[in-house]
């Protein structure tokens, strides 16, 4: 496929190397053009904060006039030695940021609106659009989030909208154009389905819910969206499974449940059109991997009804087994930080699903991760500590302060009370750390928390 495109490229840095040793971004640079690289010439060394923003804004102007089509500029320190310092967290680099451009707009047709199925059975409405090129990408589908947003914005089938690329990735519809609520035969404003348009099921409207919902499990469309929630980074993290590519291996009968990803084979995969030998080994070495992830981890992936990542650390530092949890009734779920009797109940129900338990047997064979380490609450250095984390931190992800918080018998919760001993505060903290500061809770750096995790 690649080589039917006229593609090109432009050089902005060294990976892996062996025997080579660069004192600057610069002399990257200079190294890389000097052996026949093609890097740009408009990349400039700027010594002043006044400098690159200066700079950032020239090239906003520039950016309709460029032969390819950029959504910002990128800001490197450019000593290599500021740069080790600086790290990296996760696949972010801490010495590089990226000035985003304010989204572009364009007009095109509503030809019809469709509906998703969620994990949940969340049915969301999407915009099928007459084809538009929007920042150098011909868009033909936009989120229309929910049906309350749908109803807000009063879009209607052959209406001319409004779309733009958030953060020039994600296409929605912003509005109608001015001119569309005067068009003679307008259709009449849209609602939810009365059937799910997956698997036909009757929806349900649950009180105090934006969304409109299919109550069968089974569904497929419920199905493919668990299974891509199930991969996602916070849940097991598994590289190469996109969503796509997860709803082919549904169609093709491969697979049906998230056990069924871990009796895949390199062969299974690489047999598939587009797909190479290396790409499937590298899914399957991903999937094998992903059984090393913590217990939270696990039961968020689950797919579990009031259960997200800060909830699922919870039970599990509290409950500490996937026995003690399925064992345990609504009172015993409710007690957890952050859960109360209509969110536990809703765990509840859900894991008496005799699917959900054959499926939490079928992963726990498979080698997956159902106990919590580290000490239980009440011991080690952080004994029922409560914590609150907020903003980028230097070092650390937000995942990887929560384990190590957790494994010293801390927990961690969403939400500011009273009750939170310490805000663990990073770069752009927001709401958090001022409802901290107005109640007086301790706040800390993640250099503190550092220290308090090391018990000095």
């Amino acid at each position: 496929m690649a080589a039917e495109r006229p593609l090109s490229l432009w050089a902005y840095g060294v990976g892996a190397s062996d025997g080579l040793s660069f004192e600057s971004q610069s002399e990257t640079l200079d190294w890389l053009r000097s052996r026949g690289f093609p890097v740009n010439s408009d990349i400039q060394r700027i010594d002043s904060e006044e400098g690159a923003i200066d700079r950032c804004l020239e090239w906003q102007q520039r950016r309709g006039t460029l032969a390819f089509e950029i959504d910002g500029v990128v800001i490197k320190v450019d000593d290599a030695e500021q740069q080790r310092r600086l790290g990296v967290v996760g696949r972010d680099p801490r010495w590089a940021v990226a000035w985003k451009f304010p989204p572009t707009t364009k007009v095109t047709t509503l030809k019809a609106v469709e509906w998703s199925v969620g994990k949940f059975g969340d049915l969301h409405p999407f915009a099928v659009l007459e084809p538009v090129e929007v920042g150098g990408v011909v868009v033909q589908h936009a989120t229309l989030h929910n049906e309350e947003d749908l109803i807000r914005k009063d879009v209607r089938p052959d209406d001319e909208v409004i779309i733009l690329r958030a953060g020039d990735v994600i296409p929605q519809v912003v509005s109608p154009a001015p001119h569309a609520a005067e068009r003679k035969g307008r259709s009449a404003p849209l609602a939810a389905p009365k059937s799910c348009p997956v698997c036909a099921t009757g929806t349900v409207k649950p009180e105090n819910s934006v969304f409109t919902k299919c109550p069968n499990r089974n569904c497929a469309g419920r199905r493919e969206a668990l299974l891509t929630h199930f991969v996602s980074r916070g849940a097991m993290d598994v590289d190469g499974l996109g969503e796509k590519l997860v709803v082919a291996l549904v169609e093709d009968g491969l697979i049906e449940n998230a056990a069924d990803l871990y009796q895949l084979t390199a062969e299974q995969l690489s047999a598939r059109e587009g797909m190479g030998e290396l790409s499937a080994q590298a899914i399957v070495a991903s999937l094998e991997k992903s059984k090393e992830r913590p217990f939270a981890s696990v039961l968020f992936a689950l797919g579990i009804e009031g259960v997200g990542e800060v909830t699922g650390r919870s039970l599990a530092q509290r409950l500490r087994t996937i026995d003690a949890l399925l064992a345990a009734d609504v009172e015993e779920i409710s007690q957890t930080p952050g859960i109360g009797p209509i969110v536990g109940g809703q765990i509840v129900e859900h894991l008496a699903d005799p699917q959900m338990r054959e499926l939490i047997e079928r992963l726990r064979a498979a080698g997956l991760q159902f106990e919590q380490e580290g000490p239980p609450p009440g011991e080690g250095p952080l004994a029922d500590k409560g914590f609150v984390l907020t903003g980028t931190l230097p070092t650390l992800t937000r995942e990887q302060a929560a384990e190590r918080i957790l494994a010293a018998g801390g927990r961690v919760t969403s939400s500011v009370s009273k009750k939170t001993d310490y805000v663990v505060a990073g770069e752009a903290a927001g709401s958090k750390l001022a409802k901290a500061e107005r109640l007086g809770v301790a706040v800390l750096s993640e250099a503190e928390l550092l220290a308090l995790l090391d018990g000095s």
